[in-house]
């Protein structure tokens, strides 16, 4: 079982900040911005490149509703996802990073 996976079924426990029957948003423990949350479907789904659609229609409105609840809906925010190896995917688990809070720098995560 992935890490992402353990903290779907509360093994591994985890500062959520929303979730529903097929989605899950929490705060990472390594934040790279003032707000860092992982979303994850609850289903486990390697990466983007093996999502389908429905998935991502579904996930779309639950990122809208994470950006709002963590206060940075109106002032902006970047949305990122690794793929693969040379994507630099750490957890082979579909997951996207919710970064804001701040004025965002040029690299992938801001800082």
């Amino acid at each position: 079982m992935c890490l992402f996976c353990k903290i779907v079924s509360k093994e591994i426990p985890s500062k959520v900040v929303f979730e529903n029957d097929d989605f899950l948003a929490f705060h990472d423990i390594y934040p790279k911005a003032p707000v860092h949350i992982l979303i994850i479907p609850k289903k486990h789904i390697v990466s983007f490149d093996d999502v389908d659609s429905q998935t991502m229609a579904n996930i779309t409105p639950f990122i809208q509703e994470v950006a709002l609840k963590a206060g940075i809906k109106e002032s902006g925010y970047r949305l990122i996802t690794n793929i693969g190896s040379d994507g630099l995917q750490e957890v082979k688990h579909l997951h996207f990073h919710l970064l804001g809070g701040a004025k965002l720098g040029g690299n992938s995560f801001g800082k």
